[in-house]
């Protein structure tokens, strides 16, 4: 969202478009009941809200590790032990590529527990716990702390790392999308993609920007940015979640999709 933030681009930006910030599942709500045009959405949104259209070029994404989708589990319980997991309820997407794990992992039928996102309230309700965003960031930075506290032997699983180990392919996690009627030419388009590039020519500002809003270390943050979180909606991305929703439908975790992604851009609405 650079150059919707900062000069020179963002104040003809301001002209084509209204901004409202909400957490992606809530923009796939607006986007489904026809409040929004364009929204970043959780790709297991695709699913549930037939008529989304994907913009093309950009997307949260990651190709290994991104350190801020964890599964936490005790030392002592294998994954194929774990019998009830507490869920961060902040990301559908994430929930979803936790059960494709899970059968993966040959346990298919451990128990899903919506619960907020603090870490020692989750592990005393349940076997295993699953952190989102910064709550997963901050758990990694508090790990030698937490043992100091607790004594108690954690281990902390990426899940992109892990989808990634298991069907060699990106984790996906959100895309542009335009709501059912609303069609996006070119120049929408690139709005999306330019202020994409700047932003990722300016993530050295953006580190200093967030250090100073969030309880983690420049140097945290700017290598989440630049290392672990991929923008490109690339041909591996859309074979990440050609993967993913197949894998989805076959678990019985979403509907069946089919996606047009590479379809080329239409023409403006009016309404954009």
């Amino acid at each position: 969202m650079w150059d919707f933030e900062h000069p020179p681009e963002s104040e003809r930006l301001a002209r084509r478009y209204q901004i409202d910030w909400m957490l992606p599942a809530e923009c796939a709500d607006r986007l489904a009941t026809g409040a929004a045009d364009i929204g970043l959405v959780p790709i297991a949104a695709l699913a549930a809200t037939p008529g989304l259209r994907i913009l093309p070029g950009c997307t949260i994404a990651s190709k290994d590790h991104v350190r801020s989708l964890l599964l936490v589990r005790r030392a002592h319980q294998p994954l194929e032990g774990i019998r009830t997991v507490a869920a961060d309820t902040a990301s559908r997407t994430t929930i979803a590529y936790s059960r494709i794990l899970f059968r993966m992992w040959n346990n298919p039928e451990a128990e899903f527990v919506p619960m907020a996102a603090d870490l020692d309230a989750m592990l005393a309700r349940a076997d295993a716990a699953i952190v989102i965003g910064d709550p997963a960031l901050f758990a990694l930075e508090e790990n030698a702390n937490r043992f100091e506290r607790t004594g108690e032997g954690l281990i902390y699983h990426d899940l992109a790392h892990e989808w990634h180990a298991l069907t060699g392919l990106p984790f996906i996690s959100a895309v542009w999308c335009a709501a059912r009627g609303i069609v996006v030419d070119e120049s929408v388009t690139m709005d999306f993609i330019g202020s994409r590039d700047r932003g990722i020519a300016n993530i050295d500002a953006l580190a200093r920007e967030w250090s100073g809003k969030l309880p983690l270390p420049e140097s945290t943050i700017r290598r989440y940015l630049s290392e672990n979180i991929h923008y490109v909606l690339d041909d591996e991305c859309v074979a990440g979640m050609e993967s993913f929703f197949r894998a989805a439908a076959e678990a019985g975790v979403l509907p069946a999709y089919q996606f047009p992604l590479r379809a080329s851009p239409q023409p403006l609405s009016s309404r954009t």
